[in-house]
């Protein structure tokens, strides 16, 4: 691949700081157009690391859903990624990875993933693009703001390095799995240059429960499937995992922020279970009724109710001495397991996070009003959704509206035809 220094330096020069999703898919749009040299920096040995931990679980790239129903899964920020997204749709995500070689196929739940399953291949493909676009890449560079004149400053295995950039392109993730990158060390960066950037905060995380050891030690790493999970007025369909600390799953993430904020404001966060969502009560009541005498309430429970092992502990540790024999009242149990939660997985932990760079700070071209020729996208920005491929196709989709906006500022601020004056 291309390094610093290996393009036309008589074109202005765009540098992008991140080479995950958000970062590359920025780098295309500005490479493409011809009229720029890209440089993408990261602070790891190699870019999209995070991608590469995502490709562990086959890697979904998107959702096949009605694209109304898709932007609503991004809550109070669809007003400000409706517009990219609908300009970079799930359909043409799928495209440009078949572009690639990598076709993709529709999953039961309606999730798109790459045929292979793996991400690996489509990286390697991605990268190879970019490097016949003339992209550089400065590995091991972990930015550290501006100089005094201006000039973007980095650490290096070298040394402090400074760099002019005619336009810049933060793509710097959240902080969640640091180690792979993303570890919110730009957040007081910009905070200092008066720029608003809300805490970063677990998003898509598991959350803690004060098991007892029975059930820690009996069932941690057991699924539960085929649930639906509720809270306030909300009912999420999916399947959760029990932890050695708590709960997680899909289903328990996609109501995280709900459950953050409540735990964040004091509030008790009390999950409701129904652990046989596809029965109505009155079902699987007549079910319990006609349990043999005698027989044990473990064996009613896995025979008439269809429940396995974790379901049933999970049912004994929250009801505790006091669940129901009656059918009915069992049946309303069984159909609504209270189950408090005392707190939320460390953000290190988590998927993704949530807060980040106020949209508010943005324009149109997601260039930071007080920064001009500086552009951010990705996971930096203060936004959340769902996984479920939620998450990829805004950091593609931002990637490129904030690519697309650097080229539009570059060129009527005049400066393809000149050198860079740097934020």
């Amino acid at each position: 691949m291309g390094y610093v220094g290996a393009m036309n330096t008589a074109l202005p020069h765009v540098a992008i700081i991140g080479g995950g999703p958000a970062g590359l898919a920025a780098a295309e749009v500005v490479a493409g157009a011809g009229t720029a040299r890209v440089t993408v920096y990261d602070a790891m040995p190699s870019v999209g690391r995070k991608l590469l931990m995502a490709g562990r679980g086959g890697l979904n790239l998107t959702h096949s859903e009605p694209l109304e129903r898709f932007l609503g899964r991004y809550g109070a920020a669809r007003p400000r990624l409706e517009g990219p997204i609908r300009t970079f749709a799930p359909s043409d995500l799928r495209d440009w990875a078949t572009g690639l070689g990598q076709d993709t196929f529709v999953g039961s739940s309606g999730r798109v993933f790459p045929t292979s399953f793996k991400a690996s291949p489509l990286l390697r493909a991605w990268l190879a693009r970019l490097d016949g676009l003339g992209v550089s890449f400065a590995p091991r560079h972990r930015w550290t703001g501006w100089t005094d004149d201006g000039e973007l400053a980095f650490a290096t295995p070298a040394g402090a390095l400074a760099v002019r950039a005619d336009a810049t392109i933060l793509a710097l993730g959240g902080a969640s799995w640091p180690r792979l990158g993303s570890d919110g060390a730009w957040v007081d960066i910009l905070r200092r240059r008066g720029v608003r950037v809300g805490a970063l905060v677990p998003a898509n995380s598991g959350f803690d429960v004060a098991w007892s050891a029975t059930m820690r030690e009996r069932f941690a790493g057991e699924p539960l499937k085929g649930l639906a999970v509720s809270f306030g007025e909300v009912t999420v369909r999916g399947e959760a995992v029990v932890t050695a600390t708590g709960i997680e799953g899909g289903a328990i993430y996609a109501l995280s922020g709900r459950l953050r904020e409540a735990l964040a404001g004091g509030e008790a966060a009390v999950l409701q279970i129904d652990l046989k969502p596809d029965l109505s009560a009155e079902t699987l009541a007549e079910r319990l009724a006609r349990a043999r005498p005698g027989e044990s309430l473990s064996n009613r429970l896995r025979k008439a109710a269809g429940l396995t092992p974790v379901a049933i502990g999970l049912l004994r540790e929250c009801a505790g001495p006091d669940i129901p024999r009656d059918p009915f009242a069992l049946a309303g149990r069984i159909k609504a397991v209270p189950l408090p939660l005392t707190g939320v997985r460390p953000l290190e932990r988590a998927i993704s996070s949530a807060g980040g760079l106020a949209f508010d700070d943005l324009d149109a071209r997601f260039m930071i009003e007080r920064l001009p020729g500086v552009f951010a996208a990705g996971e930096m920005l203060d936004w959340e959704a769902p996984t479920g491929g939620y998450l990829l196709q805004g950091c593609w989709a931002t990637g490129i509206a904030a690519g697309r906006g650097a080229l539009a500022w570059l060129e009527t601020s005049g400066r393809l035809a000149g050198p860079g004056t740097g934020p």
